[in-house]
């Protein structure tokens, strides 16, 4: 057994803490840089967003008089939000939203999958592109194309006589319609990195034990897919809740519209000087909002530690 000479463990010490505190700034100092580099970010967003929150939430439990025009606090603003045609219109957005975001789901997971499964990769990127700018193509040319086609005077309106078959293009089935060509490619998008991140070995395994191709898909790759399912079906849900200018411009207020309410509050349509009514009803939209964010975030963590 050799033992350490003195020249050696004189170098030794000499470079060990020279090793030891660059290894230990060098640590340091990203995160410092980090957090610098966050800091425009958190400026942005306490501006763009936190500003536009106080007020709203101010506003929300702000009662003025119109005689005095001295404000007070209360949560009358509140109450009303959830009264009358204001609660009529907030359920008419959650089932509004709840029934093409399920309809969506279906649709786009085996559309999906033949995207993913197919052997040509040009069809595969055509897909996902044509996906990427459907999901955000909407507003009033959305609306313009589906009156000037199925509207009552559209031209397949007119040549399958659908008129004739009850078919009314501004009601909730026709705005439901309308929502899915802009919720099915994004369901697209969301859900074909779960279906990427599905194993070949888990098929086949599956295959080797004499299972069956539903087999397959009702005891592994449904379990597996279920969180980003959810996940997916949540943001759908997110996208056509906060969804306005479609059926501002297509149906007006002949469907009833948490959006389309709060447009009316702040114009004064309906009531003179229900614009802080407009604001509580914004804030139950937040409220909403929050929760299916709530629900979302853990089914995606879920769903990564699966298809990572």
């Amino acid at each position: 057994m050799t033992t350490p000479t003195t020249e050696t463990t004189e170098v030794t010490a000499a470079l060990a803490p020279a090793a030891v505190v660059p290894a230990a700034s060098r640590k340091r100092r990203p995160r410092a840089a980090g957090w610098l580099a966050v800091v425009p970010l958190l400026a942005f967003v306490a501006i763009a967003f936190g500003i536009p929150a106080l007020a709203m939430l101010n506003g929300a439990f702000t009662v003025k008089d119109q005689t005095t025009g001295a404000t007070s606090y209360t949560a009358a603003n509140m109450t009303d939000s959830v009264q009358g045609a204001y609660l009529t219109a907030l359920l008419g957005s959650v089932k509004l939203s709840a029934v093409s975001a399920a309809v969506a789901a279906v649709l786009g997971l085996p559309l999906a999958q033949a995207v993913v499964t197919s052997r040509f990769r040009a069809l595969r990127e055509a897909v996902l592109t044509a996906s990427g700018v459907l999901a955000n193509f909407g507003g009033v040319p959305l609306a313009f194309a589906f009156v000037a086609t199925l509207g009552n005077s559209g031209v397949l309106t007119r040549h399958l006589g659908l008129a004739d078959q009850g078919w009314n293009l501004y009601s909730f089935s026709g705005l439901t319609l309308v929502y899915l060509y802009f919720l099915i490619p994004l369901m697209v998008l969301t859900i074909t990195p779960a279906l990427d991140g599905l194993r070949t070995q888990w098929r086949e395994a599956a295959q080797n034990n004499g299972a069956t191709g539903i087999q397959y898909w009702r005891h592994v790759a449904l379990p597996v897919l279920a969180p980003s399912l959810l996940g997916g079906v949540v943001l759908l849900f997110g996208s056509a809740f906060a969804a306005y200018a479609t059926a501002a411009a297509m149906v007006g207020s002949s469907v009833p519209l948490v959006t389309l309410q709060i447009a009316d509050a702040l114009s004064g349509n309906v009531l003179v000087g229900q614009e802080n009514v407009a604001l509580a009803l914004s804030l139950d939209m937040v409220l909403i909002a929050g929760l299916v964010m709530a629900v979302y975030l853990p089914l995606q963590r879920r769903s990564a530690r699966w298809l990572a």
